[in-house]
């Protein structure tokens, strides 16, 4: 009689993965640590994209916007290795109120399949999707064929000419791909343009440890041990970890010195185990001649701004925001 199946890769007790192969994903989570901050200042909705996934996004809006007036569009693509997370999450719904709020824009927070159930490329495949339903607004507005009432209020307050992507670690990635992948000004998605991408301690990986992975101490969130698990879950079953979906360095991904690509905002926190590896892909980008900057913040941990939108430090990571997107609007 054989031994019950038993677990063989374990995240936070959220997902796990059984040795048989089967895997259970919990869905009651403590968010006690988090409290939803909403001033009525801003106001969301959610919108199916993708009825064959059934992957929703939410739009947020700032209450005040008076008719005509055209805001920037911001993407907000949310962290978690890939395999947790979503905008109904009180942390993610929380920074996108504020971003909203203080930048004055109107945010899209897609979610996208999470692996094990789905591995990568799924994220990036449905990433693409988000964007593409902008897209999709974009034409039918243009066309008179906005059905929904609030969506259609909505599009008037578009700006298709002035999008940007920002993505918080695992979201990160997500938006180095779709750099890559749309190139300058997104020619393959008119009327929408992408402006620049916003990355905040983009989450990629690498067979070698980089010095803050192997001598950095455990963060309050996260472990070396748990990296490498997100990217077990994550990664299609045999592929290795300078694969393209999660090293962007390695001879195996794009030769970016052949790739044209929009502006790019990478931050990340003094005290991440992630630093070194996300600064030598901004120092890569920098000596390759692409337009990027990286800000580090001192005395940080991963997700210092999605974590906490309405701290100190979150007013010196929107100021940086507002002053990349006025630059590269026009």
């Amino acid at each position: 009689m054989g031994s019950l199946p038993h677990v063989v890769e374990d995240c936070h007790g959220i997902v796990q993965i059984f040795s048989d192969g089967s895997i259970n994903r919990h869905e009651n989570i403590d968010f006690s640590a988090f409290t939803v901050i909403d001033d009525g200042s801003v106001v969301w909705k959610d919108y199916c994209y993708d009825k064959q996934h059934d992957l929703h996004l939410r739009l947020y809006k700032p209450a005040t916007v008076t008719s005509g007036t055209k805001l920037p569009v911001m993407y907000f693509f949310h962290g978690g290795g890939f395999c947790l997370g979503s905008f109904r999450w009180p942390n993610f719904h929380n920074c996108c109120l504020r971003l909203s709020s203080a930048l004055h824009v109107i945010v899209l927070a897609p979610d996208y399949r999470l692996a094990p159930e789905h591995r990568l490329p799924a994220a990036l495949d449905d990433s693409f999707g988000a964007v593409k339903w902008l897209q999709t607004m974009g034409i039918n507005a243009a066309g008179g064929l906005v059905s929904d009432e609030w969506a259609g209020d909505v599009v008037d307050g578009l700006d298709f000419d002035r999008v940007f992507i920002t993505g918080d670690s695992s979201g990160g990635n997500i938006a180095h791909y779709l750099a890559v992948r749309l190139g300058p000004g997104s020619p393959e998605l008119k009327p929408v343009k992408i402006r620049g991408y916003v990355m905040m301690a983009p989450f990629f990986g690498g067979k070698e440890r980089t010095k803050s992975e192997a001598e950095g101490l455990p963060e309050h969130l996260l472990t070396v041990d748990l990296l490498d698990t997100f990217w077990r879950m994550s990664l299609p079953i045999g592929i290795k970890p300078d694969h393209p979906f999660a090293n962007p360095l390695s001879c195996e991904s794009p030769n970016l010195e052949q790739v044209n690509l929009d502006p790019i905002l990478i931050m990340a926190g003094e005290n991440e185990l992630m630093k070194d590896r996300v600064k030598l892909y901004a120092d890569k980008l920098k000596e390759l001649g692409k337009i990027t900057r990286y800000v580090e913040f001192d005395g940080k941990q991963h997700g210092f701004f999605t974590n906490e939108p309405y701290s100190d430090v979150s007013d010196l990571v929107l100021d940086l925001i507002k002053s990349f997107m006025l630059e590269h609007s026009s």
